[in-house]
């Protein structure tokens, strides 16, 4: 017997259910904010993330898939989905467009990282990025429509973190300030930490050893009048929008394009408050990436984490309305047909096998959570009719016309 690899798995109802209906709600979400779906290519070229996501963070230096193909081509799977947005956002000229720059994509990414509860190797992202607007209602509008989807799914206790990394400018000088403060400090870091403090200071803060310390004890940003003036704007417009969120000026993104506002969402539902998802501005990556100047926020949200606050929650039910049982041998032609009727007519219905015996069929029935069995067997294949038994509550069977079936349960499931 061969198995899965370690880090990948199967997805079984009823879990399946559960991703289709967090997709199904990210597009009605998506869909009342503009927001258009872009499909992308599991694998690209490797240099496409080196060089957008950045070669210090922990995605390229320790987690990507990255290989030689049969071409002699470097190539990587996916491990995030902004990086190839952006590089269609390019390839097909999509600023020249006319339209609105919002994009969505629903998609697996892959991470060669130590599986555990929630994690997997191969994963599913959904994710939003909006495309060619620098203002800040933009950011408002991205942090505010994470939240209403988060809700609308039923999670409980969202509320958002937010902060601002300032324009390049402000990186600039923000980074000699703190590199003075690395280099002083420098024997008491982790390692991974020593070997960033020249080549990228920022993602020392974002490190899960050192980082919450540095945050406390570092030096405070100091932004410039206009991304002073971005970021109080940003806040305006969230609390105008009744969204709930607080400033941390300790907050920072794991990869290196973000710049301007970064935010989390956090949740009480994870037991204490804790991130669920997150994303920021990344004004410079379409230009840095051979594109036009295109300012930019997103986000991205892993439906594993997701399903894991949903999968105690009522599911919908799935279960057929009705169930069509052939009680004579010769009945299957006209039982297929009155099952295709009902579905015809929006009505989910089912069936096992109609030479079963009766016995066999109803048991089958009533396994499948069918609110009504309709029965055809010699008396109803001769006069043309059903029988409608419903199978949630004890009562006489109704005989009906069969042309009359697909009306008849429709009413009888509005009562």
């Amino acid at each position: 017997m061969i198995n899965s690899l370690r880090g990948f798995r199967d997805l079984l109802p009823p879990e399946s259910d559960l991703f289709a209906r967090i997709e199904a709600a990210a597009r009605e979400v998506f869909g009342l904010y503009g927001y258009q779906e872009i499909r992308i290519p599991a694998l690209e070229k490797k240099e496409l993330f080196v060089k957008s996501t950045g070669d210090t963070t922990d995605i390229v230096e320790k987690e990507m898939y990255a290989f030689t193909d049969g071409g002699g081509r470097e190539v990587a799977m996916r491990p995030e989905g902004t990086p190839g947005i952006v590089r269609a956002y390019i390839e097909h000229n999509l600023g020249q467009t006319g339209r609105s720059g919002k994009y969505f994509y629903i998609g697996t990414m892959f991470r060669a990282e130590r599986p555990q509860a929630g994690r997997y190797r191969e994963f599913t992202q959904i994710g939003a990025e909006h495309i060619g607007n620098p203002s800040p209602a933009a950011d408002a509008e991205s942090i505010s429509m994470l939240i209403r989807l988060l809700e609308k799914l039923g999670v409980e206790g969202c509320s958002a973190e937010i902060n601002s990394l300032g324009c390049a400018e402000c990186r600039k000088a923000y980074r000699e300030i703190l590199l003075a403060f690395l280099r002083a400090r420098a024997e008491k870091l982790c390692e991974p930490c020593r070997g960033r403090i020249e080549r990228n200071p920022l993602r020392a803060l974002d490190c899960k050893i050192d980082g919450p310390a540095l945050a406390e004890a570092g030096p405070k940003r100091s932004l410039c009048p206009s991304c002073t003036e971005h970021f109080d704007r940003t806040q305006h417009l969230l609390a105008a929008a009744g969204v709930s969120y607080k400033v941390n000026p300790g907050l920072v993104r794991g990869l290196d394009y973000y710049t301007g506002t970064v935010f989390e969402v956090r949740t009480t539902a994870l037991g204490s408050q804790d991130a669920l998802c997150g994303g920021g501005r990344y004004d410079d990556l379409v230009k840095s990436m051979g594109g036009p100047v295109a300012p930019a926020i997103g986000w991205a949200i892993g439906e594993d984490r997701v399903a894991m606050l949903l999968k105690d929650k009522p599911a919908p039910d799935n279960a057929p309305r009705t169930f069509i049982v052939a009680a004579a041998k010769e009945a299957g032609d006209k039982a297929f047909a009155l099952l295709t009727s009902m579905r015809a007519a929006g009505i989910s219905s089912d069936f096992s096998n109609f030479e079963l015996s009766l016995k066999s069929q109803m048991r089958s029935a009533d396994k499948s959570g069918a609110a009504f069995a309709l029965i055809i067997g010699e008396d109803e294949l001769k006069a043309g009719t059903c029988a409608v038994k419903s199978l949630k509550e004890h009562g006489d069977q109704q005989t009906i016309p069969l042309p009359d079936a697909p009306s008849h349960i429709k009413q009888l499931l509005k009562g």
